[in-house]
Parts: C-alpha cells; structure tokens; sequence
C-alpha cells in the first residue's frame, strides 16, 4: 500500500451526483470527503425547489444511495410520483447527507479555489501519477487527495444573452433587469413580474417552465405580457416529442406551450438575436438583429435569461485537461453528448474511460462533465460516478460494465442553433396530474416550493423553471 492510498477521493460539490459519489466510496471503504461550498446538501437544487422533476423517483435516486439509506430505515418515495425539487433535497438529499456512514466526511463551506499536484505544476512530469493532489480553499486551507471527483455543476456559470457566446452590449450595466433561469414567478418572485412585461430568452425546458408560469400569472393578472424569443425560425425543439415522450409530464411541456403560443397567450419572436441592453427609465431596451440583418428594439420590464449553462475549468488550471474545443467535455465523451446528434434519452452508456483526461485521477461528473452539452440526465451522472468509483477501487470490470436506460424524448437530436439560445435538455415541465409543472432531474451541483395549479388552457384570456438532466 502507498502513501496515496491512505489519502481520501475529494469529492466536490453535494448535490446528486457528489452525494452518490460519496455513496459508492463508503460501500467499496475508500476513505472520502465532500467538499460543499454551500451550507447544506443539494443548494443549488434548493434554488429551483418550487418546480417540479418531470422525471419521477425511480430515476432520481442513484442506487447505492438507496441501499445505504434502505439499510437505515429510509422509506423511499413513491416511484412514480413526480418530486418538486424542494422534496429532492428534504426527502432524499438531505437523509442521504446525515447517514453516519457519510455525515462526518461533509464539510460545508468548503469553496474549492484550486487544485494542483502537490510540488508540482503543469509542465512537470516525472513522478506526476504518484503526487497527491493539492486542493486549496478560499479561506486559504488546503488539503491533500489521491483522486478528485469534480461534481460542482455548472449552476453558477449560465452562458450570456449575447448570441456570439459573449455578453450583449449593455448587458452588464442592465443586471438589474435580468433574471436568473427559473424564476419563481407564481411564488417569490411574483411581484417582479406581475404587471410587467417579460422576456423569455432561450429556448430549452427551463424556458419553458418560466413561460408556462408566466401565462398562468397573466391569466390572473391585468397588465402582465409575455414575450418570447429564440434563435431559430421554429421552435419545434422546445415542443419536443408530445405523446412520443417516454416521461408524459416532459412531453407535455411542449405541447402546452405549443397551445398557449397558437392561442396569442405568448408572443414568440423567431430568427431573435440579441445585440445590445440599453435601460430607459425603469425600463430596458433589447435591440435584436434578425436573420436578414435588419435591427429592432423591444422594451420590456424584465429579461430572463434562460439561455443554459456552461462549465468553469479555472480551478483545474494547473492540471493536464484534455477537453474538446467546442463542446468543454472530454475529447473522448464529446461526440457521444453532441446536441447536434443526441437529444437526453439518446446518449450512449459512458464511464470512466470517456471521463479521463491526462491528468490520471482527475474527473469531472455530472452537469460539469458535459460541457455545454444541454442532454444531461440525473441518471447518467450516477452511472458515471459508479463506474468512477469502481476504477478508483481497482475494479476495472465493473468500471467498464457500463449501461444505460434512459427514457426517450420523442426527439431524436437538437439543432445546435436552438442549443445555442436554450438552455438545458433538462428543464422544467408540467405533470399531468393536477399538480406541478416540472424541472428535468436536477441541475448541476449540487433547486423552495409549494406545488403549483397548471392554468386551463381553454380559460386562459386570448390577449395573452437542479436535471432530463443534472447532478
């Protein structure tokens, strides 16, 4: 046995996919530790608690998770039920956390500000693969490890409104007007939007939810307008697969939207391209450039920018990343989560050997390790740590013995023009029961929430929210 041995995996980030690391190193006894930036389990699934998962419970539970939690008295919920993103964290996230078994290696408030090999920097070779890691805190702590298993998500860095994958101009100087993905619009946030006019930008499933909460305001609400704006001529992507969709309350999502676009309820702004934020008053300006070349401006009261999300690699400059220029994920697992080929439920199984880069020991999982990839599926992240973990272990047929059932969306790929303005695969949808509308399953990293009434459609005046995916 070597020094390296004795050291723990650093696991980072607590959310669902951190948390089901932690879960198969306790049950293969590798010594582990979970760093958490926030002060509890799940902070960035507390974020979009008020949405519903349009995926049910028997997907969003990594399997040796259930068996710990089982071994200590955990009823688990209802299978076929649809979890808002509150209960993931109080039903599940939060047991899983306080088991003995796990408990004393979760230490909250840990920001990670980088990590390297200890004595050695980027260009040095010789003995690199038998160096601990180095991982440094920003309360200036630091600590050693003999793998890392990054499971930070990609919550914290949404992609711009700038169509050329850079802000707009202004959009900086108008923060004030802009709004974070999932809003909670028939909750918190309401007053924000009730009376005003809104921009959706994006067009993923977490445009999609806010825009379906945002009519459901209107229907009750004088004076409240909702725009929306894509990229592409069409907005076939957002409506999906309909009946076709293996998850009827993801399926659902685009049918409803679809119904309150045709109906007049959402005003949707194709070819949308935004160039520049310039407030007037207590107002903003987008100036928008068509596909033909021409420029116009709408003024609204409110921009949410639900354009998805992209990695943040800063605290892994110092170590031998291998990643794709376009798509910020492994060179080897890039081809297998295009969005221009696969859609959530069509990405093949993956593992270990797609996950590694040069820097033996090092993984990015979950959210993070798909880049800008929106496909990502709660799923497919607890596959990938157990087939980690099973390396880590030394047992690298189980590593290798890699599957996946995903349940299909009913849309075979994504356009990477609609990517560009949209968001995530994962995004929130409406149930079919009377209940809910609904988050994919979970969003990276680690989303406060009373269920909310889906509007009837037939009701609704004429003038007028991690995850499919996350860790």
């Amino acid at each position: 046995m070597s020094a390296m041995d004795n050291l723990p995996v650093v696991v980072i980030g607590a959310g669902p996919v951190g948390l089901a690391a932690a879960a198969h190193l306790h049950e293969r006894g590798l010594p582990c530790a979970v760093l958490e930036a926030g002060e509890s389990p799940g902070v960035a699934v507390r974020q979009w608690g008020h949405v519903h998962l349009f995926s049910p419970w028997r997907y969003n539970i990594d399997p040796a998770a259930r068996r710990l939690l089982a071994d200590a008295g955990w009823v688990a919920p209802d299978p076929d039920a649809l979890p808002t993103g509150a209960e993931l964290v109080s039903d599940y996230l939060q047991p899983l956390a306080e088991l003995p078994g796990l408990k004393p290696n979760l230490r909250y408030g840990a920001r990670v500000e980088a990590i390297s090999r200890l004595g050695l920097d980027r260009l040095r070779t010789a003995g690199r693969d038998t160096t601990p890691f180095l991982i440094r805190l920003t309360d200036g702590d630091e600590m050693l490890a003999r793998a890392v298993v990054d499971a930070s998500g990609t919550w914290h860095t949404p992609n711009v409104l700038g169509a050329s994958g850079l802000p707009a101009r202004g959009e900086t100087a108008a923060a004030a007007f802009l709004e974070h993905a999932l809003p909670d619009v028939l909750g918190a946030d309401r007053d924000r939007f009730a009376g005003r006019h809104t921009l959706v930008v994006g067009a993923g499933h977490s445009a999609a939810n806010t825009l379906l909460s945002l009519a459901e305001l209107a229907a009750g609400q004088p004076g409240t307008e909702v725009t929306w704006a894509i990229r592409t001529a069409s907005p076939s992507r957002t409506y999906g697969g309909g009946d076709a969709d293996a998850l009827p309350a993801r399926g659902a999502l685009g049918s409803r939207l679809r119904e309150h676009v045709d109906a007049g309820r959402i005003r949707l702004l194709t070819g949308f391209s935004v160039h520049a934020l310039i407030p007037t008053d207590d107002r903003v300006a987008v100036v928008v450039r068509h596909t033909d070349g021409s420029e116009e401006a709408v003024t609204v009261d409110r921009i949410v920018a639900a354009t998805g999300f992209r990695p943040d690699h800063s605290i892994a400059t110092e170590l031998r990343l291998d990643l794709d220029p376009v798509m910020g994920a492994t060179r080897a697992l890039a081809p297998l989560i295009d969005p221009n080929e696969h859609s959530c439920g069509t990405v093949p199984p993956h593992g270990v050997d797609e996950l590694s880069h040069p820097e033996a020991g090092y993984y990015a999982v979950g959210m993070k390790s798909y880049g800008r990839a929106p496909t990502f599926l709660m799923a497919t992240g607890y596959e990938q740590v157990r087939s980690v973990v099973a390396a880590l272990a030394g047992d690298w047929d189980a590593a290798r013995d890699v599957q996946l059932d995903l349940p299909e969306t009913g849309v075979c790929n994504t356009n990477t023009d609609d990517s560009t303005g949209g968001g995530d695969c994962c995004g929130p949808a409406p149930v079919a029961e009377p209940a809910g509308r609904g988050l994919a399953t979970g969003i990276s990293g680690g989303l406060l929430a009373t269920p909310l009434s889906l509007v009837t459609l037939s009701a609704a005046p004429t003038g007028e929210t991690g995850g499919c995916c996350s860790n």
